[in-house]
């Protein structure tokens, strides 16, 4: 189904998508260009079955952004929020995919910080460089927003439900108290009789931290870093992260006095972004007597306002992949090939002749890049782990991923309970479970027939993606003959069936979950299937008839 309407110019579409593959779908209203994994990210965003439209929902927060503040019908009232903050920019900064709201802002949850994303691959257009003048003039509205927003629900505010980002004395990178007693002395809480347009900052002792009252995240750093034509792990790429992000924080500095600011990137390698600084810092290094309320800058983690705005990465993360999840090539990837002058034809045939066009960054990049912005930002991601293995690949459900032609694997010979047969596997190039074999040494027809048929529903399944922990969940521990003590394997000593020990034995090998035996059911307990109905196991045998033989009895 697809009906298409206009907002602010843009033409719209209707499509039906969930959040959960498995639950229902439900219309979902978005740009035309947006893919269906923004509308899957904006199910997730509105919660529940009702249909979703990306205007109406916008609408809630803009309106509570930019309703006016002014009492109606005062001659001395100054100019309103509405007339100060404009609604349509804010609702330009979404379309463009440029910013949207955290997920406090879109669930309304004033007991939470409010906050935005800005995508850092949006603001690089076609052939151009960073537009540093549109990124700070978007990142100065978004500061008046988050202000001014806060100035007029500081009467809301009272000693009984108390908002973080006015009374939290946590200190950031750039707070070093002078004694410790500044640590331990709570801020003084803001009471209801405040005005509506009251300065928040006007209660706060000399020597207080200033509150907090919101955040600007920035994600999609490596995107940008491709479109702007540098690679993650590189010294360039490094310095024009550290100068995004030093603008980032300068910008939300201004007013807030000169005892806050970040340090300054050693080099530019950006035109253009240069002068955004130096112009950045002389309006953030002015002392003043009344400092505007503060608001920290860092990093988005995974979450669907990412998805929304189309981001590759989260945050400083690197695109550790160059494909999408619909198997076409990244934008980034994309972009990287064009400044290395590749086309997309000799990249494959350079891949073919066992060349690398791109080089992938690893988890010491990413480090490397973690340790140089980490002077820049308020607030940092947890530190990454250059020592822990990478994870193992997850297949995309639904799309067959075949086995390479040649390939490893592991064939172990085993028994349980004296029946002999062989477990098989193959691998791909990552060493994940692709398909499995098990084949039995002496028994019918039948019995190998079908345990090559539940081999190959098996493969199948693993190569369609579906994870080896659930075949094991099923399958491990299942009880019927034959059972026994297991030879061959040191890894068990004793199955209650053949698929028990082969589940058990590759959750072992692909899971690095070594699953325990089951207890051994001891073979004179239960009653013994051949035996007569009415005929108990420890019953004494009862005397033949005369004549020697037992008259037949027909049971309707």
């Amino acid at each position: 189904m697809n009906a298409h309407h206009f907002w602010n110019g843009v033409e719209m579409r209707t499509v039906m998508a969930s959040a959960d593959p498995d639950a229902p779908a439900r219309a979902i209203t978005l740009p035309a260009d947006w893919d269906d994994e923004a509308a899957a990210a904006l199910a997730d965003i509105v919660t529940g079955t009702r249909p979703v439209s990306l205007p109406m929902e916008s609408a809630r927060w803009i309106d509570s952004f930019t309703s006016g503040a002014a009492q109606p019908g005062a001659k001395d009232a100054g100019p309103s929020r509405g007339e100060i903050i404009s609604g349509r920019s804010l609702a330009w900064l979404l379309i463009l995919r440029q910013a949207a709201p955290t997920l406090a802002v879109w669930h309304g949850a004033s007991d939470r910080r409010p906050g935005f994303v800005l995508n850092l691959a949006a603001f690089v257009l076609p052939g151009e460089d960073f537009a540093a003048e549109t990124f700070v003039a978007a990142l100065r509205l978004l500061c008046l927003v988050l202000r001014t927003d806060a100035r007029v629900k500081a009467a809301r505010r009272n000693g009984e439900l108390p908002l973080d980002e006015v009374t939290t004395t946590e200190p950031t990178l750039f707070d070093l108290p002078t004694t410790p007693s500044e640590m331990k002395s709570p801020a003084k809480p803001v009471t209801p009789s405040v005005p509506a347009e009251a300065d928040i900052t006007g209660s706060l002792l000399p020597d207080a931290p200033l509150p907090i009252v919101g955040e600007i995240l920035l994600t999609n750093l490596d995107a940008c870093l491709a479109a702007l034509g540098l690679d993650y792990d590189s010294d360039d790429g490094r310095d024009a992260a550290c100068s995004i992000v030093a603008l980032t924080t300068l910008v939300s500095r201004e007013g807030t006095g000169c005892d806050h600011l970040p340090l300054m990137p050693h080099r530019h390698v950006l035109p253009g972004l240069s002068a955004a600084i130096r112009d950045a810092w002389s309006r953030a290094a002015v002392d003043t007597d009344t400092p505007e309320a503060r608001i920290e800058t860092g990093f988005s983690s995974t979450g669907p306002v990412d998805a929304l705005l189309g981001c590759e990465a989260c945050g400083l993360a690197p695109v550790f992949s160059p494909l999408r999840p619909d198997g076409r090539l990244a934008a980034s990837t994309l972009n990287r090939l064009a400044a290395r002058g590749l086309s997309v034809e000799t990249a494959l045939a350079a891949s073919l002749a066992g060349e690398s066009p791109l080089i992938l960054p690893t988890t010491d990049a990413h480090m490397r890049m973690y340790r140089a912005l980490a002077g820049f930002v308020d607030r940092v991601p947890a530190r990454p782990d250059p020592t822990m293995a990478p994870p193992p690949r997850i297949l995309p459900r639904g799309t067959l991923q075949p086995l390479p032609e040649r390939h490893t694997g592991i064939a172990q010979k085993a028994s349980v309970g004296g029946h002999r047969f062989f477990l098989r596997t193959a691998e791909y190039e990552d060493g994940t479970l692709g398909e499995i074999a098990l084949t039995p040494a002496r028994e019918s027809a039948m019995v190998r027939g079908l345990m090559e048929s539940f081999s190959q529903a098996v493969s199948i399944g693993l190569q369609y993606g579906a994870p080896l922990e659930d075949f094991v969940e099923r399958f491990a521990y299942s009880s019927f003959g034959p059972a026994g003590t297991v030879e061959g394997d040191p890894v068990t000593s004793y199955a209650t069936s053949i698929l028990d020990y082969a589940f058990r034995a590759l959750s072992n090998l692909y899971l690095q979950q070594r699953l325990p035996d089951a207890p051994h059911e001891d073979d004179q307990q239960g009653g013994s299937p051949l035996l007569p109905f009415d005929f108990k196991s420890g019953d004494a045998a009862k005397p033949s008839p005369p004549g020697g033989r037992r008259g037949l009895r027909l049971v309707s």
